[in-house]
């Protein structure tokens, strides 16, 4: 049996954690889980304290991916029953960011259906982020699929602080699930929005039919592309899409696989994202003591349990919704 609280002293000696120790965390059996939970909260307590941030998503612009990837109900490839639209408004983006700072979020968060923004698209985006820095306190997050030369450059000019875009899944996995473009161009994307200035949101997506090593190489790719936010998705399968009958994941696999991403990556901000209420069922509260913050009031394309219970499960656990601070 693995002694825990030595992995989280290591890693908060700030010791790189082994592919084989992050593999055990994934192994560890069903009656070491709250050891295991208990190994990654002390990790996160030092990095994070008791604060769980809220990040809001605003679906700008739906349906209309080109690309392939295998479990998205937005590709145009696939037959999903979700609404399509174009890019919304400026006037309809800044009214996101009102019900988001509402909410007290501290990110917000604009996606785009795309396999990369048109310099229109650009336009429109641009715009609005700087209506909402100028209205809110609040910090502004992209996810535009991949960037062109230039395009990192302008949406940090406008103000935008931080760029997501998933590796999805490892290098030996992708292959698997997206044929219209590949790793490379994913972690070219990346690096494009670090050298620019911005922040690099950066997760993937569990239950994909993935093996547990591919976990694994998905963390320690994060950890090598230093990127500073970790959204970690569970496949909630989509009607109409290749993975539409893939079957979800356990509660408890779900929570291992928080622990392996806090331990590998000890002091970056760790999202439970899409699909944790379907995939945590009734452990869903358990997931903040790796992770530090969440997606609240949706998913794009699918609904969350709602901002309201979001909050009381963060205040019933002790811990605090975050407050926005000038370095988010």
């Amino acid at each position: 049996m693995t002694d825990w609280n030595q992995l989280a002293d290591r890693s908060l000696r700030g010791e790189a954690v082994a592919p084989a120790e992050a593999l055990a965390v994934l192994t560890s059996d069903d009656s070491e889980l709250l050891a295991v939970l208990h190994a990654a909260f002390r990790v996160r307590r030092a990095h994070h304290g008791l604060d769980v941030r809220i990040h809001v998503l605003r679906n700008a612009k739906s349906g209309l991916c080109p690309e392939d990837c295998a479990f998205c109900s937005q590709s145009t490839r696939h037959h999903s029953a979700v609404e399509r639209y174009p890019l919304e408004s400026v006037e309809a983006l800044v009214e996101g960011a009102r019900a988001a700072a509402a909410l007290g979020a501290v990110k917000y968060c604009m996606v785009t259906s795309t396999r990369g923004p048109s310099e229109r698209d650009l336009d429109v985006i641009c715009e609005a982020v700087r209506r909402i820095k100028a209205e809110f306190h609040l910090n502004v997050c992209t996810s535009l699929g991949l960037l062109k030369d230039g395009q990192a450059e302008r949406l940090a000019a406008a103000g935008v602080t931080r760029f997501n875009h998933n590796l999805e899944s490892s290098r030996a996995h992708f292959g698997e699930i997206c044929h219209t473009h590949g790793y490379d161009e994913r972690i070219a994307t990346v690096r494009a929005a670090k050298a620019a200035g911005l922040e690099a949101c950066c997760g993937g997506i569990l239950g994909m039919g993935e093996s547990l090593e591919d976990r694994v190489q998905l963390a320690l790719e994060l950890r090598e592309l230093e990127v500073e936010s970790i959204p970690v998705n569970f496949l909630d399968p989509r009607p109409g899409t290749p993975l539409g009958d893939q079957p979800r994941l356990r509660p408890q696999d779900c929570l291992r696989a928080l622990a392996m991403f806090r331990f590998v990556n000890p002091s970056r901000d760790i999202r439970v994202a899409g699909g944790r209420e379907v995939n945590l069922r009734h452990l869903q509260p358990l997931a903040l003591f790796p992770a530090n913050s969440l997606f609240s009031n949706g998913y794009l394309t699918t609904p969350g349990q709602g901002a309201e219970a979001d909050r009381r499960m963060i205040v019933d656990l002790g811990f605090r919704v975050a407050e926005l601070v000038a370095a988010e």
